[in-house]
């Protein structure tokens, strides 16, 4: 069943994991994979993995479309008649309502040609066949930061990290102290305005013209 893009600006709709679909015609065989990816170099690796996997295949067509804005798409047909397999692809990941989302189906050739009208139908129906037997969930798009401090501001920050309630993804104390941060996208400029003020020892109604804290960085490193 379709479902409906969320209209909330930090939430969407995705699959947990990878899955697989079938689809026949008139001889030609085609196997479908989806899979959740979160940035380029990921949907390449699937795309090589599946290649390899089936070297003797005719065409691999594959679409993706990833980004909360959805902007970031792509449709290829590799070698079919232009529009008969990307765009089909990226048809049913729209009609889902997803995004962060890669598909490539395999098509085995068996003899007969299917035209155009067939080879949009099978393609189509081959990605939708993947995603059917995907677990689709909504995630909150989170905004990941790394705070990077002197030690003698370690127990501010520290403190201002467990009193936001932000879990700590990683944590590394070499020369400096290091750690990873996720905050909800709709929460994070809330978020690093107080963490910022409790770590330079300031109420908020004193931190609103802070801009930086000495011996404190915070960095955005990717969103998910």
């Amino acid at each position: 069943m379709a479902c409906e893009f969320y209209k909330m600006s930090d939430q969407y709709l995705t699959i947990k994991a990878a899955s697989t679909g079938e689809f026949r015609d008139r001889g030609s065989k085609f196997i479908g994979y989806a899979f959740p990816v979160y940035a380029e170099q990921e949907w390449q690796q699937h795309l090589e993995a599946v290649r390899k996997e089936h070297p003797k295949a005719t065409h691999h067509c594959f679409a993706f479309r990833m980004g909360m804005d959805k902007n970031n798409f792509r449709a290829n047909d590799d070698g079919e008649p232009s529009g008969t397999a990307g765009r089909p692809i990226l048809g049913q990941i729209d009609s889902f309502g997803l995004t962060n989302v890669f598909i490539v189906v395999v098509r085995y050739f068996g003899g007969t040609l299917l035209g155009t009208s067939g080879l949009i139908n099978a393609y189509r129906l081959c990605a939708a066949a993947a995603l059917e037997k995907a677990e689709v969930v909504e995630k909150t798009v989170e905004d990941f930061y790394t705070i990077t401090f002197d030690y003698a501001i370690m127990s501010n920050v520290m403190n201002a990290i467990k009193k936001l309630g932000l879990p700590m993804l990683e944590q590394d104390f070499g020369d400096l102290g290091k750690v990873r941060v996720a905050i909800p996208k709709s929460e994070s400029a809330d978020a690093l305005f107080k963490l910022k003020a409790w770590v330079a020892g300031l109420r908020l109604e004193e931190a609103l013209n802070l801009e930086a804290v000495e011996g404190l960085n915070i960095e955005q490193v990717f969103e998910k």
